[in-house]
Protein backbone atom coordinates (compact mmCIF):
# COMPACT_ATOMS: atom_id res chain seq x y z
CA UNK A 1 0.00 0.00 0.00
CA UNK A 2 1.05 3.26 -0.42
CA UNK A 3 2.99 4.78 1.76
CA UNK A 4 2.31 8.83 2.50
CA UNK A 5 4.31 9.63 5.72
CA UNK A 6 8.02 9.50 3.38
CA UNK A 7 6.32 12.41 1.49
CA UNK A 8 4.88 14.35 4.31
CA UNK A 9 8.52 14.69 5.90
CA UNK A 10 9.44 15.82 2.36
CA UNK A 11 6.99 18.36 2.16
CA UNK A 12 7.53 19.37 5.86
CA UNK A 13 10.84 19.56 5.08
CA UNK A 14 10.60 21.49 1.35
CA UNK A 15 7.55 23.91 2.81
CA UNK A 16 10.19 24.59 5.72
CA UNK A 17 13.38 25.30 4.16
CA UNK A 18 12.20 26.14 0.44
CA UNK A 19 9.54 28.92 1.77
CA UNK A 20 12.72 30.42 4.13
CA UNK A 21 14.94 30.67 1.32
CA UNK A 22 12.81 32.27 -0.92
CA UNK A 23 13.60 35.84 1.16
CA UNK A 24 16.95 35.78 0.15
CA UNK A 25 16.56 34.58 -3.66
CA UNK A 26 14.18 37.86 -3.72
CA UNK A 27 17.35 39.82 -2.68
CA UNK A 28 19.57 38.43 -4.68
CA UNK A 29 16.68 38.74 -7.60
CA UNK A 30 15.87 42.25 -7.30
CA UNK A 31 19.50 43.28 -6.96
CA UNK A 32 19.77 43.92 -10.84
CA UNK A 33 16.33 43.23 -11.69
CA UNK A 34 13.37 45.69 -10.93
CA UNK A 35 11.11 44.08 -8.24
CA UNK A 36 7.23 43.91 -9.61
CA UNK A 37 8.92 42.72 -12.93
CA UNK A 38 10.94 40.03 -11.23
CA UNK A 39 7.57 39.11 -9.25
CA UNK A 40 5.79 39.09 -12.48
CA UNK A 41 7.86 37.20 -14.60
CA UNK A 42 8.36 34.72 -11.41
CA UNK A 43 4.37 33.79 -11.27
CA UNK A 44 3.03 34.10 -14.84
CA UNK A 45 6.11 31.44 -15.53
CA UNK A 46 5.31 28.97 -12.45
CA UNK A 47 1.83 29.26 -13.00
CA UNK A 48 1.94 28.54 -16.41
CA UNK A 49 3.64 25.32 -15.61
CA UNK A 50 1.51 25.01 -12.98
CA UNK A 51 -1.68 24.56 -15.80
CA UNK A 52 -0.08 22.55 -17.93
CA UNK A 53 1.11 20.21 -15.94
CA UNK A 54 -2.20 19.76 -14.45
CA UNK A 55 -3.83 19.44 -17.94
CA UNK A 56 -1.26 16.93 -19.21
CA UNK A 57 -2.12 14.53 -16.01
CA UNK A 58 -6.03 15.07 -17.63
CA UNK A 59 -7.04 17.94 -15.80
CA UNK A 60 -10.17 20.18 -17.94
CA UNK A 61 -9.46 23.35 -18.43
CA UNK A 62 -10.62 25.89 -16.00
CA UNK A 63 -14.18 27.35 -17.19
CA UNK A 64 -14.35 31.26 -17.53
CA UNK A 65 -16.31 31.51 -14.80
CA UNK A 66 -13.93 30.41 -12.48
CA UNK A 67 -11.22 33.03 -13.60
CA UNK A 68 -12.63 35.87 -11.45
CA UNK A 69 -11.98 34.33 -7.67
CA UNK A 70 -8.77 33.09 -8.71
CA UNK A 71 -8.08 36.69 -9.85
CA UNK A 72 -8.76 38.37 -7.30
CA UNK A 73 -7.21 35.54 -4.61
CA UNK A 74 -4.03 36.30 -7.28
CA UNK A 75 -4.17 39.80 -6.86
CA UNK A 76 -4.40 40.06 -2.79
CA UNK A 77 -2.03 37.03 -2.38
CA UNK A 78 0.27 37.24 -5.73
CA UNK A 79 0.36 40.57 -6.57
CA UNK A 80 -0.21 42.65 -3.03
CA UNK A 81 1.27 39.67 -1.01
CA UNK A 82 4.73 38.54 -2.51
CA UNK A 83 4.46 41.41 -4.80
CA UNK A 84 4.58 43.49 -1.68
CA UNK A 85 7.25 41.36 0.03
CA UNK A 86 9.30 41.83 -3.46
CA UNK A 87 9.21 45.60 -3.50
CA UNK A 88 10.04 45.75 0.28
CA UNK A 89 13.38 43.92 -0.02
CA UNK A 90 14.87 47.07 -1.26
CA UNK A 91 14.85 48.49 2.31
CA UNK A 92 14.70 45.48 4.29
CA UNK A 93 17.34 42.71 4.87
CA UNK A 94 15.18 39.24 3.76
CA UNK A 95 15.86 37.62 7.51
CA UNK A 96 13.80 40.51 8.79
CA UNK A 97 11.10 40.56 6.27
CA UNK A 98 10.42 36.79 6.97
CA UNK A 99 10.17 37.94 10.31
CA UNK A 100 7.33 40.21 9.88
CA UNK A 101 5.80 38.10 7.38
CA UNK A 102 5.50 35.94 10.16
CA UNK A 103 2.89 38.32 11.22
CA UNK A 104 0.19 36.37 8.78
CA UNK A 105 -1.69 34.70 11.16
CA UNK A 106 -2.47 37.38 13.34
CA UNK A 107 -4.09 39.14 10.67
CA UNK A 108 -5.99 36.03 9.40
CA UNK A 109 -7.19 35.60 12.89
CA UNK A 110 -8.49 39.33 13.41
CA UNK A 111 -9.83 39.10 9.20
CA UNK A 112 -11.69 35.99 9.92
CA UNK A 113 -13.34 37.57 13.03
CA UNK A 114 -14.55 40.64 11.58
CA UNK A 115 -15.82 39.16 8.80
CA UNK A 116 -20.04 39.14 8.87
CA UNK A 117 -20.76 35.71 10.60
CA UNK A 118 -16.86 35.84 11.51
CA UNK A 119 -15.68 33.61 14.98
CA UNK A 120 -14.68 35.19 18.20
CA UNK A 121 -10.52 33.44 18.61
CA UNK A 122 -10.93 33.34 21.93
CA UNK A 123 -9.03 34.79 25.12
CA UNK A 124 -5.93 32.51 24.52
CA UNK A 125 -5.59 33.96 20.47
CA UNK A 126 -5.90 37.26 22.20
CA UNK A 127 -3.32 36.79 24.12
CA UNK A 128 -0.98 35.38 21.57
CA UNK A 129 -1.73 38.60 19.48
CA UNK A 130 -0.85 41.22 21.98
CA UNK A 131 2.79 39.78 22.24
CA UNK A 132 3.18 39.26 18.56
CA UNK A 133 1.95 43.10 17.44
CA UNK A 134 4.42 43.92 20.43
CA UNK A 135 7.16 41.88 19.20
CA UNK A 136 6.41 43.47 15.58
CA UNK A 137 6.04 47.27 17.32
CA UNK A 138 9.42 46.64 18.86
CA UNK A 139 11.27 45.61 15.70
CA UNK A 140 9.68 48.36 13.68
CA UNK A 141 10.23 50.67 16.54
CA UNK A 142 8.99 54.10 15.06
CA UNK A 143 10.40 56.06 18.08
CA UNK A 144 13.97 54.29 17.85
CA UNK A 145 13.95 53.30 21.40
CA UNK A 146 17.27 52.99 22.88
CA UNK A 147 18.70 54.19 19.98
CA UNK A 148 17.58 51.10 17.56
CA UNK A 149 15.63 51.02 14.48
CA UNK A 150 16.35 47.81 13.02
CA UNK A 151 13.71 48.45 9.98
CA UNK A 152 13.58 50.93 6.88
CA UNK A 153 9.49 52.86 8.25
CA UNK A 154 8.62 52.66 4.25
CA UNK A 155 9.68 49.00 4.33
CA UNK A 156 7.55 48.71 6.97
CA UNK A 157 4.60 50.28 5.90
CA UNK A 158 4.92 47.88 2.40
CA UNK A 159 5.32 45.04 4.76
CA UNK A 160 2.00 45.89 6.71
CA UNK A 161 0.43 46.52 3.35
CA UNK A 162 1.49 42.84 2.15
CA UNK A 163 0.98 41.06 5.26
CA UNK A 164 -2.88 42.39 5.39
CA UNK A 165 -3.46 41.24 1.39
CA UNK A 166 -2.16 37.97 1.76
CA UNK A 167 -4.05 37.50 4.36
CA UNK A 168 -7.34 39.09 3.30
CA UNK A 169 -7.08 36.32 0.11
CA UNK A 170 -6.17 34.05 2.06
CA UNK A 171 -9.55 34.06 4.04
CA UNK A 172 -11.75 34.83 0.73
CA UNK A 173 -10.34 31.87 -0.68
CA UNK A 174 -11.51 29.85 2.20
CA UNK A 175 -15.00 30.74 0.66
CA UNK A 176 -14.38 31.39 -3.04
CA UNK A 177 -15.45 29.01 -5.77
CA UNK A 178 -12.55 27.02 -7.19
CA UNK A 179 -11.89 24.70 -9.96
CA UNK A 180 -12.13 20.77 -8.51
CA UNK A 181 -8.02 20.89 -9.50
CA UNK A 182 -6.19 22.65 -6.60
CA UNK A 183 -3.15 22.34 -9.18
CA UNK A 184 -4.97 24.42 -11.79
CA UNK A 185 -6.54 27.06 -9.00
CA UNK A 186 -3.12 27.72 -8.08
CA UNK A 187 -2.13 28.01 -11.45
CA UNK A 188 -4.91 30.65 -12.34
CA UNK A 189 -4.20 32.90 -8.93
CA UNK A 190 -0.06 32.78 -9.58
CA UNK A 191 -0.65 33.73 -13.61
CA UNK A 192 -3.35 36.32 -12.31
CA UNK A 193 -1.25 38.13 -10.02
CA UNK A 194 1.79 37.48 -12.32
CA UNK A 195 0.42 39.63 -14.80
CA UNK A 196 -0.91 41.96 -12.14
CA UNK A 197 2.48 43.02 -11.45
CA UNK A 198 3.41 43.36 -14.93
CA UNK A 199 0.47 45.78 -15.28
CA UNK A 200 2.28 47.56 -11.95
CA UNK A 201 5.69 47.75 -13.62
CA UNK A 202 4.70 49.01 -16.58
CA UNK A 203 2.55 51.58 -14.98
CA UNK A 204 5.62 52.24 -11.97
CA UNK A 205 8.07 52.98 -15.05
CA UNK A 206 10.05 49.86 -14.09
CA UNK A 207 9.23 47.97 -17.30
CA UNK A 208 10.97 50.85 -19.82
CA UNK A 209 13.93 50.79 -17.52
CA UNK A 210 14.57 46.92 -17.94
CA UNK A 211 17.96 46.64 -19.74
CA UNK A 212 18.85 42.80 -20.27
CA UNK A 213 22.92 43.54 -20.80
CA UNK A 214 22.65 44.95 -16.65
CA UNK A 215 20.89 41.65 -15.70
CA UNK A 216 23.68 39.65 -13.46
CA UNK A 217 23.72 35.66 -13.13
CA UNK A 218 23.33 35.53 -9.68
CA UNK A 219 19.68 37.36 -10.21
CA UNK A 220 19.09 34.95 -13.20
CA UNK A 221 20.02 32.03 -10.90
CA UNK A 222 17.77 33.61 -8.17
CA UNK A 223 14.72 33.43 -10.66
CA UNK A 224 14.83 30.68 -11.90
CA UNK A 225 15.02 29.12 -7.71
CA UNK A 226 11.63 30.97 -7.27
CA UNK A 227 10.05 30.11 -10.74
CA UNK A 228 11.53 25.91 -9.17
CA UNK A 229 12.06 25.43 -6.11
CA UNK A 230 9.76 28.46 -4.82
CA UNK A 231 7.06 27.38 -6.97
CA UNK A 232 6.95 23.83 -5.71
CA UNK A 233 7.07 24.73 -2.17
CA UNK A 234 3.69 25.75 -3.23
CA UNK A 235 2.31 22.87 -4.29
CA UNK A 236 4.26 20.92 -1.19
CA UNK A 237 2.06 23.40 1.45
CA UNK A 238 -1.50 22.20 -0.45
CA UNK A 239 -0.46 18.53 -0.67
CA UNK A 240 -0.26 19.09 3.64
CA UNK A 241 -3.21 20.63 4.06
CA UNK A 242 -4.91 17.26 2.36
CA UNK A 243 -1.95 14.95 3.97
CA UNK A 244 -1.58 16.64 7.20
CA UNK A 245 -3.60 19.19 9.52
CA UNK A 246 -4.10 22.83 8.95
CA UNK A 247 -2.31 23.31 12.13
CA UNK A 248 0.74 21.60 12.00
CA UNK A 249 0.87 22.98 8.04
CA UNK A 250 0.82 26.52 9.88
CA UNK A 251 4.13 25.86 11.52
CA UNK A 252 5.79 27.50 8.96
CA UNK A 253 5.06 30.51 10.17
CA UNK A 254 7.29 30.32 12.71
CA UNK A 255 10.33 28.35 11.31
CA UNK A 256 10.33 30.08 7.78
CA UNK A 257 11.83 33.08 9.97
CA UNK A 258 14.76 31.37 11.34
CA UNK A 259 16.00 29.74 8.31
CA UNK A 260 15.73 33.00 6.31
CA UNK A 261 17.80 35.02 9.23
CA UNK A 262 20.10 32.53 9.62
CA UNK A 263 20.61 32.19 5.50
CA UNK A 264 20.81 35.93 5.34
CA UNK A 265 23.33 36.38 7.86
CA UNK A 266 25.53 33.00 7.01
CA UNK A 267 25.07 33.53 2.89
CA UNK A 268 23.77 37.43 2.42
CA UNK A 269 26.02 38.65 4.83
CA UNK A 270 22.80 40.55 6.83
CA UNK A 271 23.67 41.52 10.15
CA UNK A 272 21.68 40.24 12.90
CA UNK A 273 21.35 41.70 16.38
CA UNK A 274 20.71 41.43 19.26
CA UNK A 275 17.28 43.42 19.35
CA UNK A 276 16.34 41.70 16.01
CA UNK A 277 16.57 38.42 17.88
CA UNK A 278 14.78 39.46 21.02
CA UNK A 279 11.81 40.89 18.99
CA UNK A 280 12.16 37.51 16.77
CA UNK A 281 11.60 35.91 19.99
CA UNK A 282 8.79 37.24 21.21
CA UNK A 283 7.04 37.94 17.51
CA UNK A 284 7.57 34.02 17.00
CA UNK A 285 6.14 33.51 21.01
CA UNK A 286 3.40 35.35 19.98
CA UNK A 287 2.72 33.11 16.58
CA UNK A 288 3.21 29.84 18.02
CA UNK A 289 0.41 30.48 20.77
CA UNK A 290 -1.97 31.56 18.18
CA UNK A 291 -1.49 28.71 15.97
CA UNK A 292 -1.69 26.43 18.86
CA UNK A 293 -4.74 27.48 20.35
CA UNK A 294 -6.45 27.46 16.82
CA UNK A 295 -5.24 24.01 17.08
CA UNK A 296 -6.60 22.82 19.91
CA UNK A 297 -9.96 24.96 19.27
CA UNK A 298 -10.20 22.99 15.81
CA UNK A 299 -9.63 19.48 17.79
CA UNK A 300 -12.25 19.86 20.47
Amino acid sequence: MFNVRPLVLIAFATVYVVWGSTYLAIRFGIETIPPFFMAGVRFCIGGSLFIGWAIARGAKLPSSSLWRPAALVGVLMVAGGTGGVTWAEQFVPSGLTALLIAMVPLWIVLIDWARPGGLNPGSTVFFGLVIGLAGMTLLVNPVAVGGVREIHPVGALALVFATLSWATGSVYSRHARQSSSQTITVGMQMVSGGVTLLCMSTISGELSQVDLALISWRSVMAMAYLIGPGSLAYAAYLFLLRASTPTKAATYAYVNPIIALVLGAVIGGEQVSAWTLLCSAVIITGVVVIVTAKGRAVSS
